[in-house]
């Protein structure tokens, strides 16, 4: 049964994207961050030694929290059947990916565009970038959206597929922990600068091996979708560091070398000019029309990841059952 949980995860996913009515775990880790923040932040003294003890209590604590609690959870589910802990299983696990909110989202911005409504455009890549988008151009939004779904695909698929492959729905839950600590607090900003130091760090960690892993099913996947997979490696190889974060440009070079397209590049943050490298070559100008061939790099990503998943666990059961 275990090894149905992914696949049946992952296509929930597919079917169903993120209802608004369906409860989602990862609002109530929010609401504990905000919480924890405020009373974390009041028991340990305003310096920057006490903001990095009260971080590193809340990035130790939520994590470890929310997989005890699911751990527990499923334990006593599997107490009573063993299918009610396998159907809570498939759903927590579901509410782990993000494939079609991701296409979902970005699609939606590519709508705006081919309707000639930039306005709206702005507004559509606002709820999926962390950057300000007031200002940005018609290339710009098309960059910040295919930017996201490359990177997104990393932490929204491929990550937490691998959490749940080796930890379950728990291990999985906990990984989002990180990720949301991570875009809660992890900003290098007055206010969390020390604070959200080690939330920043262990996502960091954490994402290290899935975001190359990533990149390489992303440069399989564009020779597999008639994109330039030969120089998605390329790309891949020359530009994967070009980011503040050893993770994230990991995916956006191979993405960017898939579509031949430059990526990145100087971006405003709350109000400021972030001075940020440029990831690919301007062999081309991004064109809308990049924003499905992005998300069908990421689809035929997610797919492979799937599969490499499934026959990792097939591999392990067989191994274990011949020792």
């Amino acid at each position: 049964m275990s090894l149905l949980i992914l696949p049946c995860a992952f296509l929930l996913d597919l079917l169903l994207g993120d209802p608004r009515w369906l409860p989602h775990p990862v609002v109530l880790m929010g609401k504990c961050i905000s919480g924890s923040e405020k009373v974390l932040r009041r028991l340990f003294p305003k310096t920057p030694a006490g903001e990095l003890a009260a971080g590193l209590v809340l990035t130790l604590a939520l994590p470890c929290g929310v997989f005890a609690g699911a751990a527990g959870i499923l334990w006593a589910a599997g107490r009573v059947s063993p299918w009610l802990s396998f159907a809570l299983s498939v759903f927590w696990s579901f509410q782990c990916l993000a494939a079609r909110d991701l296409k979902k989202e970005s699609m939606a911005v590519y709508r705006e565009l081919k309707g000639k409504d930039l306005a709206s455009a702005r507004r559509a890549v606002g709820r999926i970038v962390g950057r300000d988008t007031d200002a940005l151009t018609h290339e710009g939004v098309i960059r910040a959206a295919v930017e996201t779904v490359a990177e997104n695909f990393s932490d929204g698929v491929a990550a937490p597929m691998l959490f749940l492959l080796f930890g379950g729905a728990p291990l999985g839950l906990a990984y989002k922990a990180v990720n949301t600590m991570d875009s809660m607090v992890g900003y290098r900003n007055d206010r969390y600068l020390y604070f959200g130091r080690a939330a920043a760090r262990l996502d960091d960690a954490v994402n290290f091996l899935p975001a190359r892993l990533s990149a390489f099913l992303m440069v399989t996947a564009a020779f597999l979708t008639r994109l330039d997979g030969k120089n998605a490696f390329y790309i891949w190889r020359r530009d994967r560091q070009n980011h503040k974060s050893p993770n994230s440009a990991q995916t956006e070079a191979a993405c960017a070398g898939a579509l031949r397209v430059r990526l990145a590049g100087d971006a405003w943050y709350f109000g400021k000019l972030v001075p940020k490298p440029y990831i690919g070559d301007d062999l081309r100008p991004v064109e809308a029309e990049d924003i499905p061939r992005a998300n069908r790099l990421m689809m035929a990503s997610s797919w492979l990841c799937l599969g490499l998943c499934l026959l990792a666990g097939a591999g392990a059961r067989l191994l274990a059952a011949l020792i």
